[in-house]
């Protein structure tokens, strides 16, 4: 048996289960943390392949209510071009199914499959605690990553408005930050937006996958439409706000062959930079999406595994810092030259987009900032 071989033993599901309608898991994996182990059982009463029960049809949205102990994250990782990010809900509707934020939802002894995209958790507090951490003396501002984890602008936002708070927190004291976002509710906020981008103290990148929206939509389901996603762009750009497109992920024959046309209509619609991810499985993220891949391509989920493998030493995922978010080896290689020429001939990474202006940031009783606040950092977001 060779070594490929020996990955396709038990890697897919011998039937796998029937999608679910505005969902991107197929499955409910359970978390690593959980003690009790579960397994299904087929008695001959479940659904042919292509059948659902009634009451499986609809996968309803619970929003439960969390009052944060703390808001800002820190981190040192030499691969994350910022210090500091503000996530304002745990979960994401979008569903997505590569999510690299997935396997969280198991600290909550939750499911990272179904479980994280229809079991949204609203810190409810979010702006009271940015508040409070931008009044302290000892607070040393530094530009901060909205949206990181889980998209900031998810459907859930509509009504609770957390992330609209927040805004309106960092807009009163000045205080600079970067956004990435999969959804056009963004624009709702182009009135706090646009002023701050004015005065260098904004900028946005709009995660773009593929240009293909029936492929869209079993990828990322409750997310904006490729097609609203790059009027966003423009609508941005237009703004005056510096709009950036990450292409995340990049993955081996579903996404990979569109990434010169993304990058083609981001550029036309006014993006200014680009920048883009391999593919990332870390934790459950690797059974979900195989599931994934067997539910909706299962023509090609050996070659695209076996493409994975190929950028990742032979392995699902290699949390290596120096290769974890562009991959290694000869596939890695052959698309870092795509990408690159790519966007030469288009014209874009051609500005500095990582300067915010931290220079009129204020406090709570709205005093200059004291001790060593750095001045013009980058900020090389996405």
């Amino acid at each position: 048996m060779t070594d490929s071989d020996s990955h396709s033993v038990n890697e897919y599901p011998i039937a796998p289960p029937a999608p679910r309608k505005g969902r991107g898991a197929v499955t409910n994996l359970q978390g690593r943390y959980e003690v009790d182990q579960r397994e299904a059982v087929d008695d001959g009463w479940l659904p042919a392949q292509g059948e659902e029960h009634d009451e499986a049809k609809v996968l309803r949205t619970q929003v439960f209510e969390e009052r944060a102990k703390t808001i800002l994250t820190r981190n040192a990782s030499p691969d994350i071009p910022f210090g500091v990010s503000l996530n304002p809900y745990r979960g994401c509707e979008h569903g997505c199914i590569y999510c690299f934020a997935r396997p969280t939802h198991s600290y909550l002894g939750l499911s990272p499959g179904l479980d994280f995209e229809s079991r949204i958790y609203a810190k409810v507090n979010a702006a009271e605690l940015l508040e409070r951490e931008l009044s302290k003396k000892s607070y040393v501002p530094e530009p901060i990553a909205l949206g990181v984890n889980t998209d900031a602008w998810q459907p859930v936002e509509r009504d609770w408005r957390i992330t609209r708070g927040v805004i309106e927190v960092l807009s009163e004291r000045n205080h600079p930050f970067a956004a990435i976002t999969k959804s056009s509710l963004i624009e709702r906020d182009l009135d706090l937006l646009a002023p701050m981008a004015a005065r260098g103290q904004f900028m946005a990148a709009i995660t773009i996958t593929t240009l293909d929206a029936e492929m869209a939509r079993t990828l990322e389901p409750r997310a904006a439409t490729p097609s609203r996603r790059l009027r966003t762009i423009r609508t941005l750009s237009e703004a005056g706000i510096p709009v950036g497109v990450s292409i995340a992920p990049v993955i081996p024959f579903v996404t990979e062959p569109d990434m010169e046309r993304v990058l083609e209509a981001c550029a036309e619609a006014g993006a200014s930079n680009a920048s883009y991810i391999v593919l990332r499985l870390p934790w459950e993220v690797a059974p979900l999406f195989k599931d994934w891949l067997a539910a909706h391509f299962p023509d090609r989920a050996d070659r695209v595994m076996s493409r994975v493998r190929d950028m990742r030493g032979g392995k699902d995922y290699d949390s290596s810092f120096s290769t974890r978010m562009k991959g290694e080896g000869l596939w890695a290689d052959l698309l870092k030259q795509r990408f690159q020429k790519a966007v030469r001939r288009l014209g874009l990474n051609q500005r500095d987009r990582g300067i915010l202006d931290m220079s009129h940031f204020r406090r709570v009783e709205l005093r200059r900032a004291e001790g060593p606040a750095r001045d013009n950092p980058q900020l090389d977001l996405f």
